[in-house]
């Protein structure tokens, strides 16, 4: 459960991000873009140690060389007898360094609140920012945009502590989501082999095996007082796990994003103009309460539409003066939408700031009016009022009619 800073008590919103087979995949999207022909995720191929030496080790393999029976661990000398032609690729730490950033550049758009648990593993505590959108609208919605942007694909797993996440993203693969909630315990984790709990030692299994344990349910169902007159406190951990509980923290370290944004896909394709730019104020009240959260002005504004037949168009505009207020980039928001829109039915709308730089780091500006620092007094008013009652408790009088007409997830 958590709580936010004035006490009231809300479920987490965890996303796990697990980057499919992250080596093989970042080294062939990075030799493609190098001038390279051939995807070597497209034959037998191996990313490993040096090839001349019998002790360099398989780190990750594609499909067509695990059709071969080779694994990962295993050494390139095997790797070879198994595949004779199979190509071999030293790994790369700046390349997996600089997909991975990208990676987190791109999720930094979604929360301010990540974990890097690896170089290819991030937490994200979506909690506070999932606006009107569900969680499962999010996991899509990056999956997609990791795919397409990116050129990789992610597992992703949804719950409300970041063990079930952790657990959920390591289902079926590549390419998938699937959610590990309270009440999915019992149906989706216990059943599974004991050696699938998260965090539990090699050692430890034939131990469990011993005590007739063998399944993650059949640990949670174990007394609990035995386990930790057994194991001691790790003992008290296990059976946790495997019960589903954990309250440990997204923990992240404070990066100033690059860009911040927000999309809504409709539960209906909405075709009125009007429909559509209420739509836009409420991304706009979402992606400048971030602004405004991280002490920041945006310079550029873009705004995204899908069609029902998943054609995308975008536009954007440089502001005449950096800003994080909610009007001004509602405003400019309006005049792309107005732009390029042909009358399609819409089912997804995006808005995104661009060319952020610190509040501090403005030159103050003759221009700037009363009515603008008075709309800037509104906008503190209002972030403080969503943060103690949530972003559907106030609602500017533009987003009544549009809350009549869709229900947002």
């Amino acid at each position: 459960m958590f709580y936010n800073k004035y006490g009231d008590s809300m479920e987490r919103q965890i996303i796990h991000i697990d980057v499919n087979n992250a080596f093989l995949s970042w080294y062939a999207i990075w030799r493609l873009k190098n001038g390279e022909k051939d995807d070597i995720r497209e034959i037998p191929a191996v990313i490993g140690g040096d090839e001349s030496k019998r002790s360099g080790i398989v780190l990750a393999k594609s499909n067509l060389a695990k059709q071969f029976g080779i694994v990962t661990g295993e050494t390139i000398y095997q790797a070879k007898k198994k595949c004779p032609n199979i190509k071999i690729f030293q790994g790369d730490y700046k390349v997996y360094r600089e997909y991975s950033d990208k990676l987190y550049n791109l999720l930094l758009e979604y929360t301010d609140k990540i974990e890097r648990f690896s170089i290819d593993e991030c937490f994200l505590d979506m909690t506070e920012y999932l606006m009107k959108s569900t969680l499962m609208d999010k996991a899509k919605e990056i999956r997609k945009r990791v795919n397409e942007e990116l050129g990789f694909t992610v597992n992703i797993g949804l719950s409300s502590n970041k063990l079930l996440a952790k657990m959920a993203s390591d289902f079926e693969k590549p390419n998938k989501i699937h959610t590990l909630f309270a009440d999915e315990i019992k149906q989706k984790m216990w059943p599974l082999p004991i050696k699938e709990l998260f965090m539990l030692g090699r050692k430890t299994v034939p131990k469990l095996y011993n005590m007739k344990i063998k399944t993650i349910g059949d640990l949670a169902k174990t007394d609990e007082k035995l386990l930790i007159k057994k194991f001691g406190k790790y003992g008290k951990m296990m059976w946790d796990y495997a019960n589903g509980i954990d309250n440990s923290e997204v923990v992240y370290k404070y990066e100033a994003p690059k860009s911040i944004g927000n999309s809504t896909t409709l539960p209906i394709d909405i075709q009125d103009i009007d429909s559509l730019n209420e739509i836009l104020l409420t991304l706009a009240e979402h992606v400048t309460f971030r602004l405004r959260k991280h002490n920041m002005l945006a310079r550029v504004v873009n705004v995204g539409l899908r069609t029902n037949e998943f054609k995308d168009y975008s536009h954007q505009s440089k502001l005449d003066l950096e800003t994080s207020n909610t009007k001004e980039i509602y405003e400019k928001a309006k005049q792309l939408l107005n732009s390029m829109y042909k009358g399609e039915p819409i089912r997804l709308v995006s808005l995104k700031v661009d060319k952020l730089i610190n509040k501090n780091e403005k030159q103050m500006s003759l221009f700037e009016s009363e009515e603008k620092q008075k709309q800037e007094e509104l906008d503190k008013v209002i972030d403080n009022l969503k943060e103690k009652y949530g972003y559907s408790a106030i609602t500017r009088a533009g987003q009544l009619s549009i809350g009549k007409k869709i229900k947002f997830k």
